[in-house]
C-alpha cells in the first residue's frame, strides 16, 4: 500500500507538468506557480509515507548535522590553499626531476 500511495503522490506533479506544456498560451509566471503548487503538493502527500518520511527525516538530520559544522576562517582558507599550491608545486619539480634521471638513464643504457 506504501509504495501505491507514493507513486500516485507524482500524480500532481505529473498532472502540473503537462498543464505547464498544454497552455503554452499562458503567462509563464502562472506556468512556473502551478508548477511549483504541483511540486509542493507532490511533495507533501510523499512525506505521508513511509520512505518519504525516512527521506524527510534523513534530510532534516543533514541538516542538522551541517550547523554543527566548524567553517574555517578566510584566513585559515587561504593558509591551506597556499600550502596545497606550495605542495603541488615541489610535488611537480621532484617528479620532474626524476622524470630527467629516468630519462638520462634510459639515454644511457641503450646508448
Amino acid at each position: 500500500m506504501e509504495k501505491f500511495k507514493l507513486t500516485s503522490s507524482f500524480l500532481p506533479l505529473l498532472l502540473g507538468i503537462s498543464a505547464f506544456y498544454m497552455y503554452p498560451d499562458q503567462s509563464l509566471l502562472y506556468r512556473v506557480i502551478g508548477l511549483l503548487v504541483a511540486l509542493g503538493i507532490s511533495l507533501a502527500l510523499a512525506v505521508r509515507t513511509e520512505p518519504g518520511g525516512i527521506a524527510f527525516a534523513f534530510v532534516k538530520d543533514a541538516r542538522t548535522e551541517i550547523r554543527k559544522v566548524v567553517w574555517p576562517t578566510r584566513k585559515e582558507t587561504i593558509q591551506t590553499t597556499m600550502f596545497v599550491i606550495v605542495a603541488v608545486i615541489i610535488m611537480g619539480i621532484c617528479l620532474w626531476l626524476l622524470d630527467m634521471f629516468l630519462s638520462w638513464a634510459v639515454r644511457y643504457l641503450t646508448t
